[in-house]
């Protein structure tokens, strides 16, 4: 069964039209797009609106819109990401042997853009796709710790879910790790989002010294010692230096 809103599929087909051959105007996109000049007056309006495409006089022609340099800019930089993700995450996964990922902010959330699963036969699973909040797991807490004020404002004003006896619900402690975590440029978490788990993951920023993304491996904890963690926090924030400076990061003395 497929779900899908014509009327969608039809501004977004007029959306790459315009992409493609800008300063057309609407009785020729009308005509290429197979769509009457009244849909496609109403299409184009509705795309004008939200920022996609804009009409140009005195001739009313359609080129983009500036929205549309957003949807480049976040593609390139999560395509980029995923890219450079690949050898990294091969040689991470390597010197950890356990499951290593990436993971960026999207909302409140945390989706995984990229991973690498463990070969154990007993490992910490991960999807593309995947989603959590923000405020449990290694990755989410070292995201919110880096997200803007009014991100973390959001999070620490609402309600948060008990996932596990380790889950930070109160907003005192979860206010100290989002800071333990900026002073020590690293994230720790023991079973908050998944029982018997152990994470550790580190910031990759972009060029502009932005956090844009978390690198981190997880573990079950029966797998994990004291010793072991230390180790692992050595090799993701090293490996974690070692992505941003692919992505423009210059490191400052």
């Amino acid at each position: 069964m497929s779900y899908t809103v014509d009327a969608v599929i039809k501004a977004m087909e007029l959306l790459f039209l315009v992409a493609e051959d800008p300063g057309l105007g609407v009785t020729e996109i009308a005509r290429r797009s197979g769509n009457t000049k009244a849909r496609a007056f109403r299409l184009l309006g509705t795309l004008e609106e939200s920022g996609l495409v804009r009409r140009q006089d005195p001739f009313a022609t359609y080129e983009l819109g500036h929205r549309v340099l957003f949807l480049g800019a976040a593609a390139q930089e999560q395509i980029s990401l995923v890219r450079i993700a690949k050898p990294l995450l091969e040689e991470l996964g390597q010197q950890c042997s356990e499951s290593v990922l990436v993971r960026i902010r999207d909302g409140l959330e945390t989706v995984c853009v990229a991973w690498r699963d463990a070969s154990h036969a007993i490992r910490i699973h991960n999807q593309f796709g995947d989603r959590r909040p923000l405020y449990s797991g290694a990755s989410g807490k070292l995201l919110l710790a880096y997200a803007p004020d009014e991100i973390q404002d959001v999070v620490l004003k609402g309600k948060r879910e008990q996932f596990t006896p380790n889950t930070i619900t109160k907003r005192g402690p979860l206010e100290k790790e989002l800071e333990k975590i900026r002073k020590d440029g690293y994230s720790i978490s023991s079973g908050e989002k998944l029982a018997d788990t152990v994470a550790v993951a580190a910031p990759i920023l972009d060029a502009q010294g932005t956090v844009i993304a978390s690198l981190s491996m997880t573990a079950p904890s029966s797998r994990v010692s004291k010793s072991d963690l230390s180790k692992y926090v050595k090799l993701v924030t090293a490996s974690a230096r070692k992505f941003s400076a692919k992505l423009g990061y210059i490191e400052k003395s």
